[in-house]
């Protein structure tokens, strides 16, 4: 199988490009392929003739996006109709990585593939736009929804807990947002065989259980060994551009009805300070 990751370089796609080992993949990160660029996007896809393209370049800062909706809406939305429309002139199929900020946030029980999408913040509305666009230009490509991602290689919550508690004393995290984090390896590997399985369609793929942000810093800052005070503390007591969503665990059970489950967030979490602390031993 041919597979062009679009974001290689990222959370995501340095797992997505490990993840492929035995199959023809190539990575492009925004120095290869500027997807805003809808002619440099083709001319790539024509080149490599991939059987499935998988996107993961995005604009995530959620509050840059707040304050450059432009560049969100260029990128996030208008990038992404580039990769598709390249994607149907080459026969190629397209899985496309997309969010929990499309969601508003006001449900307590999970949110389902089909519920109805009512973003509230600018990154969440350009993924949500988006989604639209493929599905009209692309009827069975596959758009995985995923939230709170975690892993090696580039900025996350877990690292900037840790990178935090070494020079404080006690952290003030957010109570009264719940969501599932997702190892970013974990992913690529439901995502290389949702590709495998030519899955189409929407897809929620996130670790399984769910926390608040101050429950997952507490399970960080235990798992590391540490002795450092976690306190709780209101959305409305840390101030940020963009609005975020209260509630955004997402059902597995798109997911599982193509024999994926994937790991518990707390097994996820106890891999990845495994793998942090191998890294740093050997840098």
């Amino acid at each position: 199988m041919r597979i062009t990751v679009f974001g290689a370089s990222g959370l995501l796609g340095q797992p997505l490009m490990r993840e492929w080992s035995e199959d023809s993949v190539t990575g492009l990160s925004s120095r290869d392929a500027d997807i805003r660029d809808e002619n440099w996007v083709n001319a790539l896809v024509q080149e490599q003739r991939p059987d499935w393209i998988v996107l993961a370049a995005a604009y995530t800062d959620v509050d840059g996006c707040e304050c450059n909706p432009d560049l969100a809406f260029a990128v996030n939305r208008d990038g992404a109709v580039n990769v598709a429309k390249a994607a149907k002139i080459a026969g190629a199929r397209l899985l496309f990585l997309s969010s929990d900020y499309v969601f508003d946030g006001t449900k307590t029980t999970p949110y389902e593939t089909g519920d109805a999408r009512n973003p509230r913040s600018v990154y969440g509305r350009s993924k949500a736009e988006a989604e639209i666009r493929l599905l009209e230009l692309l009827p069975d490509c596959c758009i995985v929804r995923t939230s709170w991602l975690f892993g090696l290689g580039g900025k996350c919550f877990p690292d900037t807990i840790l990178k935090l508690v070494a020079s404080r004393p006690a952290l003030d995290v957010v109570d009264d947002q719940r969501g599932s984090p997702t190892h970013a390896g974990d992913l690529a590997q439901a995502i290389s065989h949702l590709c495998r399985k030519n899955a189409e369609g929407i897809v929620h793929a996130t670790n399984l259980g769910d926390c608040t942000w101050f429950e997952f810093a507490q399970e960080i800052v235990r798992g590391a060994g540490l002795d450092v005070a976690v306190r709780p503390v209101s959305s409305q007591q840390i101030s940020r551009p963009a609005p975020r969503p209260a509630y955004s665990v997402l059902s597995p059970a798109r997911l599982q009805s193509f024999g994926i489950t994937m790991p518990s967030w707390r097994d996820a979490l106890s891999r990845y300070l495994q793998e942090r602390l191998a890294a740093s031993a050997i840098a």
